[in-house]
């Protein structure tokens, strides 16, 4: 049995069974449903208690109205819907006063639908800007995924901050499309080329520009041996390039060999250093984006995750994304944007109504030891009887 569906059925039931069940439930909406029919019945469910139906009022058992109104309602929108299943799901409810905790079963299952989509969207906004070189559409798309982040955390009841997963998500690298791999190689070496050749270049991109921005890894290790030279102020050639290869062993391990460098050392013409370098930087934000939302979707199939954990550890896959950001935008001399938060929506739920989405269990109060002795406890509240159908 699938437990996701079988908490969707309860809190229809519930409501069904008792419908003052739908005043601890406004923080539930109708798309939190993944069923259509259960999306349908739900708003149909809402719409009759906001209209006054008289079953809402009455303390008398529940008329058969309740049900069948709900169901026509419902039928306006979807098709397939019956009276029989609408008393399937009555039956699918073990308690009815049980249905704020499956309301945030339902919860959780839409937060994993939501953060999943917003994934891929990322990563195939990210894989669509690279074919075409570009990256604003991704860095758009980033946004909006933190943004749905920050929502999903209020909606939960928790406080929306990066945390590292003990166990990180194993994802390989992305690479490049193959359209533009070709593109972006000859970029990387070009770049090399030109910041062997003329030392000085350096000055332009070293602010900004990382080893791990390059597609090919030994291109990033190449880059980083230029960097160590120019940070220790000695003379950059092809000849003390090869030397620090040697000495952080990248010709030992394979990394890089000696006919790579020559090639890169010897393809020399002239070029801006500053340009090349916000080519790398272009293909190093749109493949980092990607490899984020791969983390974030393996992190949102993993279904033993809760959604605030799950929330906090997506937030942590796009540090990487914001750090290449923030050092794209210093590329451009352009201010990095501040994020700002999301404005709050009309509907969010009161902290009362996260509280009760939460469904966390309420300690009873500690009587004091003399009321112990001599009595049993009594629980904190008293739930009202179900009411039943006439």
């Amino acid at each position: 049995m699938n437990p996701l569906l079988s908490a969707e059925q309860a809190v229809l039931g519930s409501v069904l069974l008792d419908p003052g069940q739908l005043a601890h439930l406004d923080w539930l909406a109708p798309d939190h449903f993944y069923r259509p029919v259960h999306q349908a019945l739900f708003a149909a469910l809402r719409k009759h208690r906001t209209d006054g139906h008289p079953a809402v009022a009455t303390k008398e058992p529940v008329p058969l109205s309740w049900v069948t109104d709900a169901v026509d309602e419902a039928s306006r929108h979807v098709r397939g819907l019956t009276a029989v299943y609408a008393h399937t799901l009555i039956s699918a409810c073990p308690r009815p006063e049980h249905a704020p905790v499956y309301g945030r079963m339902v919860l959780e299952g839409a937060i994993q639908r939501s953060v999943t989509e917003h994934a891929i969207r990322l990563h195939q906004t990210a894989r669509a800007d690279a074919l075409q070189g570009e990256v604003e559409e991704t860095l758009h798309c980033a946004d909006v995924l933190a943004g749905v982040f920050g929502d999903l955390a209020r909606r939960w009841g928790s406080e929306p901050r990066p945390v590292a997963p003990a166990t990180p998500p194993s994802t390989a690298p992305i690479a490049p499309p193959p359209v533009r791999a070709d593109q972006v190689a000859e970029d990387e070496q070009f770049l090399l080329a030109v910041l062997v050749e003329r030392p000085k270049a350096m000055d332009e991109v070293v602010g900004w520009l990382r080893p791990g921005d390059f597609a090919d890894p030994a291109h990033g290790q190449l880059y980083r041996c230029l960097g160590a030279l120019h940070h220790r102020g000695e003379p950059i050639d092809r000849i003390t390039v090869l030397w620090e290869a040697q000495r952080r062993g990248l010709l030992a391990d394979g990394t890089l060999t000696t006919e790579q460098l020559t090639a890169i050392c010897d393809g020399v013409s002239p070029g801006s250093a500053e340009w090349l370098g916000e080519q790398v930087m272009r293909s190093s934000v749109t493949r980092t984006a990607a490899t984020s939302a791969r983390a974030i979707r393996s992190l949102a199939e993993n279904e033993a995750l809760a959604p605030g954990r799950l929330i906090n550890h997506a937030l942590h896959a796009l540090g990487p994304l914001d750090d290449v950001r923030t050092r794209w935008h210093t590329a451009n001399g352009r201010p990095t944007p501040t994020p700002t938060a999301p404005a709050p929506s009309p509907d969010r739920p009161p902290t009362a109504r996260v509280h009760a989405a939460l469904a966390r269990s309420t300690p009873r109060p500690v009587s004091p030891p003399s009321a112990r002795l001599g009595s049993a406890p009594t629980p904190a509240v008293a739930r009202p009887p179900s009411r039943g159908h006439s």
